[in-house]
């Protein structure tokens, strides 16, 4: 199978590389249309700034690639982030794959919760293939000031002061919030799902 990791300046390439090298796959890391086209699976990383990330994407033309891909793709964290319409970091245009809003969490209750959202959190409401075999209310891993609010196409949920969109899926688009590379068994099968589609 060839996997091929999408290269713009997304933090977390090499966590991902590690997750599918354990899991006894290698990635090429490229930018290259006619790479990415001919890869079976491609993986969206990100981490950082939104309004930055679209900048490099367009500024290499990945914003019209990407859309365009065929195979399945997976977002994650910023990737996914990026699926959607518009986010409220930088006040920027996204790919508009996924008809959802990214918003800044606000903390409007009494309590301090902490912005960003850092460490392991708990995800419910699965829907689709990409969870299958993961149990109902497991730990993943975050760190995001942003999410990705509910809508038709979220296949889980988790709540951190509101419920929001852990992970997505429309057509061959796919996403989670969380680093499934970072999250432990339960990440290593959401990969392992994503590989199989």
């Amino acid at each position: 199978m060839k996997i091929a990791i999408i290269a713009y300046n997304a933090g977390n390439i090499q966590s991902v590389l590690y997750a599918l090298k354990r899991l006894g796959h290698t990635a090429l890391v490229t930018a290259d249309e006619k790479q990415l086209r001919a890869a079976d699976r491609v993986i969206f990383p990100g981490v950082g700034n939104a309004g930055a990330a679209m900048d490099s994407l367009r500024g290499s033309g990945l914003d019209q690639i990407i859309p365009a891909l065929q195979q399945p793709v997976l977002g994650i964290c910023v990737g996914m982030q990026l699926l959607g319409m518009t986010s409220e970091e930088s006040d920027t245009q996204c790919l508009g794959i996924i008809p959802a809003r990214v918003k800044k969490f606000v903390n409007t209750s009494a309590e301090r919760i902490k912005v960003p959202q850092v460490g392991w959190n708990t995800i419910r409401n699965f829907k689709g293939s990409l969870l299958e075999g993961v149990a109902e209310n497991v730990f993943v891993y975050y760190v995001h000031s942003f999410y990705m609010e509910l809508c038709e196409n979220t296949v889980a949920a988790s709540d951190y002061i509101l419920p929001y969109s852990a992970a997505v899926s429309k057509d061959n688009f796919y996403g989670v919030q969380f680093h499934a590379e970072k999250s432990g068994a339960a990440g290593d099968r959401i990969i392992q799902n994503f590989l199989k589609q």
